[in-house]
């Protein structure tokens, strides 16, 4: 077993039926803090120092997502990602999160033109980066092994898509009708984009500058920092969506 390609062994060892990370980054430091981070999440992880190395493990081993750094010696980020969606084997359907500190709109756009499915700026909170590979996960799962959903839980949050009825831990959440009909059509679409319009609800008129100000309310009773949401996210120019947990 070699250092920087092997997993990380730690205390606690992820169930064998767990998603298989693969961590890319050249930063030795990073590498072990994300691998320590998301070993102790439940995740089996892999790491690689580029991407040669990370080709290596691809070839040999099985993964269920790559946490892929931009800024690497030899091929970057962008360009690893681009090779492996241009191929015609497997490892092309493989989900890429992008983690870089080129955060502009630009980078995004060349990210997911290169085909990462989601794009993660540093600095970031370990949560977010655990919710964020949790949502990639859950989309690339086939629906029907999915089965019906009727619960989602975030944080110590869990919403009754059912009921309709959002508890913290065991105390309930009063939701206004509103706010009760966005967060089920959030939670029905977890970890996807939904648009302004159709949070709105058919008698809206048109006027979609409404669902803002509900969705600000809505984020005052589930998040911990309104201001820097987890859960509720802005998908800037298109509308809302809610990162759940696995």
């Amino acid at each position: 077993m070699t250092g920087e390609a092997a997993s990380e062994a730690w205390r606690a060892a992820p169930a064998d039926d767990a998603a298989h990370l693969l961590v890319v980054d050249d930063d030795r430091r990073i590498r072990a803090l994300v691998s320590r981070f998301l070993t102790e999440q439940g995740y089996r992880v892999t790491t690689a120092g580029d991407a040669a190395e990370a080709m290596a493990c691809l070839r040999s081993l099985a993964f269920d997502l790559i946490v892929l750094d931009v800024m690497m010696p030899g091929m970057n980020g962008f360009d690893f990602a681009g090779s492996l969606r241009s191929g015609a084997s497997d490892l092309a359907r493989v989900p890429i999160l992008m983690l870089t500190a080129r955060s502009d709109a630009d980078d995004r756009v060349k990210g997911f033109e290169s085909g990462v499915d989601d794009y993660l700026g540093k600095p970031y909170e370990p949560r977010e980066l655990s919710l964020r590979i949790a949502s990639i996960l859950r989309r690339a799962q086939p629906r029907a092994a999915q089965g019906p959903v009727t619960q989602v839980r975030f944080s110590d949050f869990c919403f009754d898509l059912e009921r309709g009825e959002l508890r913290q831990r065991d105390e309930i959440v009063r939701l206004t009708d509103r706010e009760r009909d966005m967060l089920r059509l959030l939670a029905e679409n977890a970890g996807e984009t939904v648009p302004r319009e159709a949070l709105a609800g058919p008698h809206a008129a048109g006027n979609e500058r409404t669902v803002d100000v509900q969705v600000n309310r809505l984020r005052r009773k589930i998040e911990r920092d309104p201001a820097n949401p987890l859960h509720l996210q802005t998908a800037r120019g298109a509308g809302y969506r809610l990162l759940v947990d696995r």
